[in-house]
């Protein structure tokens, strides 16, 4: 009798340490899921990321360093291709586009901004080609037919 509950509690300890072990392996799968789901979230940040604007005047170009310094409401430095810096120099007034990334922003475009007195001029020129429509009192203009049916 001593031989069998023996053996009994010998196999009792024995699945009791494979279940610890088969616990232990299940925290380590999980463990090692995690990152990998949190590498799909930065995959997808990644994607997701968020453009923003800068309107403002361009105080420093860097060609050596591919860096560009704009001055708008605030004065922030882009990292950008040498191709985008080709065509701007300090004085230029831009927009830059750009992502965030670590606390470095890095320029995707830069185009020459149109001044405020280029935008007034342009809506002068639209209110002219728009012919402002009959006043009281005054005849009405009529329109000469060009050919074609008459009745239509």
């Amino acid at each position: 009798m001593r031989k069998i509950l023996a053996l009994i509690i010998a196999l009792l300890f024995a699945f009791s340490l494979t279940a610890a072990l088969a616990a232990d392996e299940a925290a380590d799968t999980k463990a090692a899921a995690v990152p990998a789901k949190e590498q799909k979230k930065a995959e997808n940040k990644k994607v997701a990321e968020k453009k923003h604007q800068l309107t403002g005047e361009v105080k420093a170009v860097d060609a050596k360093a591919t860096t560009i310094t704009v001055k708008g409401k605030k004065e922030m430095t882009f990292t950008a291709d040498e191709k985008m810096l080709k065509d701007v120099k300090a004085g230029d007034k831009v927009v830059v586009t750009y992502t965030e990334k670590d606390g470095k922003a890095t320029a995707t475009g830069i185009k020459a901004a149109k001044a405020k007195a280029e935008k007034k001029a342009e809506k002068k020129t639209d209110e002219k080609k728009v012919e402002p429509a009959a006043k009281a009192g005054e005849p009405a203009k009529v329109m000469k037919k060009k050919g074609g049916v008459e009745g239509c």
